[in-house]
């Protein structure tokens, strides 16, 4: 059955970190390590929102009052959870930091409603934040190769 060009899911997906066209136009791109992967600045919107919610509870009790550290610490979480791209492999900081190297990661996996995770060969596995499936295009290309593009697989014919 034929497909309609102007239907969106017959078109490959498109990372909306790294512009990918100009990455395959330009095979000499100059990458800058480290390269840093962050929580989109989206999900600081729930700082103001938490702390309009202990606003309202300590109009109810001022016993709320301790609350008011929920938000702070909140905003000191989503600014720490990053996913940091070098020469040498990846450091994925989150409660702790954990350095990888490119030789030790067999692959990757993506729990449903988790963060993405590396799968080391001795089958233990690593988290990294911040990075989701629309990420492996600027991350294919940041990686230099060594975590292959999914998008680029699927849109190359097959022969």
């Amino acid at each position: 059955m034929p497909t309609d060009s102007s239907d969106p899911a017959a078109q490959p997906p498109r990372s909306s970190r790294t512009p990918r066209d100009a990455a395959a136009a330009d095979d000499s791109l100059e990458i800058t390590y480290p390269v840093t992967f962050r929580m989109n600045r989206l999900a600081y919107f729930t700082v103001p929102m938490l702390a309009l919610v202990v606003v309202l509870l300590i109009g109810a009790s001022p016993w709320f009052a301790f609350a008011f550290v929920v938000p702070a610490v909140l905003w000191f979480w989503i600014h720490r959870l990053r996913t940091i791209v070098t020469e040498d492999g990846l450091r994925a900081v989150g409660f702790s930091t954990t350095e990888v190297a490119w030789s030790d990661i067999a692959g990757l996996q993506f729990p449903k409603w988790s963060s993405v995770r590396a799968v080391l060969h001795n089958g233990e596995r690593v988290r990294l934040p911040a990075i989701g499936f629309r990420d492996l295009p600027a991350l294919s290309i940041v990686s230099g190769g060594r975590i292959p593009d999914p998008f680029e697989a699927a849109a190359s014919p097959d022969e």
